[in-house]
């Protein structure tokens, strides 16, 4: 049945689909004559038949690069998948996206999916086909602390963590890239399209003046016969996932954290009905009560002070079986325990303070927790102020950094300012972080930022001695807004990689299932530690 959101999400597909093109079909059509697949054709046939890719960063680089002529999902191709049943992260580059080049916003994405791994103890299998760093931004990705060099590291690092890795040379593999596969615990190579090596034949004539071809000099046999660096010679790409869905399969048994999970109920609300309870307008109030039995299993959430801080809701419940806190943020007005009405979607100082024993709570307790964001800030003013809201909003965002369970938060609406910290935004280590198609993360609102801004310039302005008419307000704030507005926009927060992925508000449940049998692959817990609070 069609709706608002359908409707909504309608666009987001459409963009989706255009993304997933790469480079084009034109690009799509050379690399089929070449005997290869693509990017996303090797992944699909490496997936358990009737099963997805959770694409992780498909937005990536969206709107970025034009002078370069784009450089669609970053030129590589990530998510979690499942080979064999077991859940695994893949990197594929795309070689339609400049010959797989690697861009700032690419190098960002495989370091995504490298921390993703990490996390979680997740096996992760690279899928390289690539010409390298893209040169004329060659200052923008190989130097610094997050840029080129720490993928390799992080190959070091994760191999003495015992997470399996495996990488397939499907295509070019240049220079510092070199080391990624070789950093694996094992390398597949393609006969015929696979190449490796630190120089390719030009610079290597260029540099010291040897005449070799670079199948000679790096291709299947070579690498494979002669230097020994790749273990497996393949002679096409089918082959070779195939080869990769065996290795996968003979994997040793691994820990787990052992998250509470019992047998699944289905939600008490349908998630089809989710575009009857959360409204179009972001700033209209609704129930986020009965949000909540869209996502939880039928009669499974238990409050958590009920009657206390409730512009934030608190609580515990199953998600497919698995226990789960839940914070989220309750959008209707409420009245506070003295009768004052407060405004939803705020955080108040007796909400912040709920939150923070709460997830105090689940730390203790290892149960992961679920932030579910639809927040316009801290309250403000002097009555705020006086309660001292700065105090138990640091012990909230306390409580947060410190949390060593994971932590999963989806962006329903709004998330601004401090509010977005405290409801554990990127900056604070989610192990997933995804957005609805109506999401917004900006420092303010559109109307507000306009209007701040608006009474800086307007003060300046009358100092100056200058009369401003009604019409030159209105248009200074409408630029503000408009220009504001795109930097809001949920898929430029997708772009910029702030949020993994933007999803269906229907699948939210799904994909929270999937993020926390993730996690519960990863046994190792930090020791709880909570830092000076003020009380």
């Amino acid at each position: 049945m069609s709706n608002w959101l359908t409707e909504l999400w309608k666009d987001i597909a459409l963009h989706e689909n255009q993304i997933r093109l790469g480079g084009g079909q034109k690009r799509i059509d050379s690399e089929h004559a070449k005997g290869k697949m693509t990017a996303r054709e090797r992944v699909s046939a490496l997936l358990d038949e009737g099963t997805e890719l959770q694409e992780i960063g498909l937005w990536a680089a969206w709107g970025m690069y034009e002078n370069e002529g784009g450089c669609p999902s970053a030129g590589v191709v990530v998510g979690l998948g499942r080979i064999h049943g077991r859940l695994c992260v893949i990197v594929a580059n795309d070689a339609t996206v400049k010959a797989g080049a690697w861009f700032p916003m690419a190098c960002k994405k495989n370091l995504r999916a490298q921390e993703i791994a990490m996390e979680n103890h997740l096996p992760i299998i690279y899928l390289v086909d690539s010409a390298g760093v893209f040169l004329p931004m060659q200052d923008e990705i190989f130097p610094d602390k997050d840029d080129f060099g720490r993928i390799f590291r992080n190959n070091a690092k994760m191999s003495a963590m015992g997470i399996p890795q495996i990488a397939a040379i499907m295509g070019s593999c240049v220079a510092g890239g070199a080391y990624l596969p070789i950093m694996s615990d094992e390398s597949l190579i393609v006969d015929g399209t696979g190449s490796v090596f630190l120089a390719g034949s030009y610079l290597v004539k260029s540099a010291i003046g040897e005449d070799v071809d670079n199948e000679t000099l790096g291709g299947a046999t070579t690498q494979t016969e002669i230097s020994g660096v790749c273990d497996y010679k393949m002679p096409d790409d089918a082959t070779c996932l195939k080869t990769i869905r065996d290795l996968v399969h003979k994997l040793g048994p691994y820990k787990k954290a052992e998250f509470n999970r019992v047998e699944t109920k289905e939600p008490a609300v349908s998630p089809e009905k989710i575009a009857e309870i959360v409204p179009p307008d972001r700033n209209k109030p609704f129930d986020t009560y009965k949000l909540i039995e869209t996502i939880v299993d039928a009669d499974s959430f238990t409050e958590f002070k009920k009657g206390y801080g409730q512009t934030l809701i608190t609580g515990y419940a199953r998600i497919d079986g698995w226990s789960v806190g839940i914070v989220a943020n309750q959008r209707i007005v409420v009245r506070s325990k003295q009768g004052e009405m407060q405004i939803g979607g705020v955080i108040y100082s007796d909400s912040a303070d709920k939150a923070a024993r709460f997830i105090l709570n689940c730390n203790q307790k290892k149960i992961p927790l679920l932030f579910l964001q639809d927040v316009t800030g801290f309250m403000v003013g002097k009555r705020s102020e006086h309660g001292g809201i700065i105090k138990d909003g640091a012990k909230m965002v306390n409580a947060v950094a410190n949390s060593i369970v994971p932590k999963i938060t989806v962006v329903v609406g709004n998330s601004y300012g401090a509010g977005n910290y405290a409801m554990c935004g990127r900056a604070y280590d989610p192990r997933f972080m995804v957005a609805w198609p109506t999401a917004n993360i900006a420092v303010m609102g559109g109307f507000q930022a306009a209007n701040t801004l608006w009474q800086i310039q307007k003060s300046a302005l009358i100092k100056k001695g200058k009369e401003i008419s009604a019409e030159e307000e209105k248009a200074y704030l409408d630029e503000i807004k408009a220009k504001y507005s795109a930097h809001t926009d949920v898929k430029y927060a997708a772009s910029q990689l702030w949020v993994d992925a933007i999803i269906q508000p229907e699948k939210t449940r799904e994909f929270v299932s999937m993020a926390i049998e993730a996690a519960n692959q990863n046994p190792d817990f930090e020791e709880f530690k909570i830092g000076v609070i003020q009380t």
